[in-house]
């Protein structure tokens, strides 16, 4: 598959923007793999997870997976798939770590595995994630740990990645195979 890494800050128009070329690119046969999995008592994750599901078309295939992102990409029936979003998709095994070798093996694993399934297939992925490396550093371990699991992660993607494209204020800038 042709990579192309979406990478931007919290509300930079990542999503929209990841959204709007799958469907340039695929139309209505787009498979959308969702990562979100809200924690029972989380009322307005939930909430996010519905409205970002009311954004994509209807006819789109959509599968959700919090876990497996090689599995999600095997039941995907298009040949344009998008990852929404890389940084949810990381946050569970960082948080169950209980060292930060532990939270760097487990970013690293799913990130094999999200590439060894996609070099597996034809077609297009869009793997949207979040950069966050820019604010203020961490105050607790668990929080420098993520960040450094997911800078990593953007890294390895970015490497593989034919495209790459930094969203900022909804505005795509190209870093990689600007078109």
């Amino acid at each position: 598959m042709r990579l192309t890494l979406v990478l931007g800050g919290a509300r930079s128009g990542k999503t929209r923007w990841a959204l709007d070329e799958a469907l340039r690119m695929g139309g209505t046969d787009v498979t959308w793999i969702a990562t979100a999995d809200p924690p029972g008592d989380d009322d307005e994750m939930r909430r996010r997870i519905e409205r970002h599901r009311g954004e994509r078309p209807v006819e789109w295939q959509t599968v959700e997976e919090s876990q497996r992102p090689g599995a999600a990409l095997e039941a995907a029936r298009h040949r344009v798939v998008v990852l929404d979003c890389l940084t949810v998709l990381l946050g569970r095994p960082v948080a169950e770590a209980t060292t930060e070798a532990e939270a760097d093996d487990a970013g690293r694993r799913r990130v094999e595995e999200l590439l060894a399934a996609a070099a597996e297939r034809d077609g297009e992925l869009i793997v949207v994630s979040n950069e966050v490396g820019q604010g203020v550093v961490p105050a607790h371990a668990m929080g420098r740990w993520f960040r450094d699991v997911q800078g990593r992660a953007n890294q390895a993607l970015a490497e593989a990645a034919e495209r790459a494209v930094w969203v900022v204020a909804g505005l795509p800038l190209w870093l990689k195979g600007e078109e």
